[in-house]
């Protein structure tokens, strides 16, 4: 969203019945706040887990999207994805204000940014609180909310970049959004059961000889590793919110060896099933 002819930059609340679910992207650099949902995230190449509460920070450019729960899309009455999104141009205070010496870690970290940030711990709630703030700002005091929330990330080491260095915002063209999402859809919906290459490659509307490379050049990792990254985050999903074995959590992520899944989850998370579980656990 572009800012509009009343203000340099955009401050809304998001109140719908999920998330955008198709990746996107655009020049403005973003803030997002979850304040309620669920699902998984698409940051660059990252895949993951977001829930109420998480913050972030996408940069210009940077393909991104938001899938909620299959729970949001049943036509809950009740039950909406809410989020405080903030909007703003790298250079929406002046060209040359970027470039002045006292604010070198501010331009370091909109760069940093371009990979897709995700905010943690006391910084995060400090920024959430500012960014409550822009809601009944006015005038000038907009400018300066969002140059703090700005410098105290950049002052703080309560973040994680997200996308791996190899991944840049040039991987992915606008011509190219349409088919990755279709990718994207059909593994979400499938991946607990086996996706054969044929399989995905028709979906791609490519040759199954030509998709692994078409994949790994947009995405810079292949295949088997996305589809990997998405059962283990469904199985991260199912061991927090669900009473259910680990065992049945494997199955229903679509492995069918336990052993398999337990390196597989290990590799990803850093933790086995069990453990990771129990981190949750208060």
């Amino acid at each position: 969203m572009s800012a509009d002819n009343l203000h340099s930059f955009s401050v809304r609340q998001d109140r719908v019945p999920h998330f955008l679910k198709n990746l996107h992207y655009h020049a403005e650099v973003e803030f997002v706040l979850i304040d309620k949902g669920s699902g998984t995230h698409f940051i660059g190449d990252n895949i993951n887990r977001f829930s109420e509460g998480d913050l972030y920070l996408i940069g210009s450019n940077l393909p991104h999207c938001w899938r909620c729960d299959d729970i949001y899309f049943e036509n809950r009455p009740h039950l909406f994805a809410e989020a405080k999104v903030v909007h703003f141009l790298e250079n929406y205070w002046g060209k040359q204000f970027i470039d002045l010496p006292e604010n070198k870690l501010i331009k370091d970290l909109l760069l940093k940014a371009k990979s897709g940030i995700k905010v943690n711990g006391k910084t995060k709630v400090a920024i959430s609180k500012i960014l409550g703030k822009l809601f009944v700002a006015k005038s000038t005091n907009r400018i300066i909310l969002v140059l703090q929330a700005l410098s105290l990330l950049a002052h703080s080491k309560d973040f994680e970049i997200l996308s791996s260095p190899g991944f840049t915002s040039s991987n992915l063209v606008m011509a190219e959004a349409e088919r990755i999402n279709d990718i994207f859809n059909h593994t979400i919906n499938n991946f607990y059961r086996k996706i054969t290459l044929e399989e995905i490659a028709k979906v791609a509307n490519i040759s199954p000889n030509s998709f692994c490379r078409y994949f790994k050049t947009i995405t810079k990792k292949t295949y088997s590793q996305f589809l990997m990254e998405v059962r283990i985050g469904h199985a991260c999903k199912l061991l927090i919110e669900s009473t259910k074995k680990i065992n049945y959590v494997c199955y229903e992520s679509g492995f069918n060896n336990f052993s398999n899944f337990n390196k597989h989850f290990k590799a990803i998370t850093g933790k086995n099933p069990l453990l990771y579980k129990k981190s949750f656990v208060f």
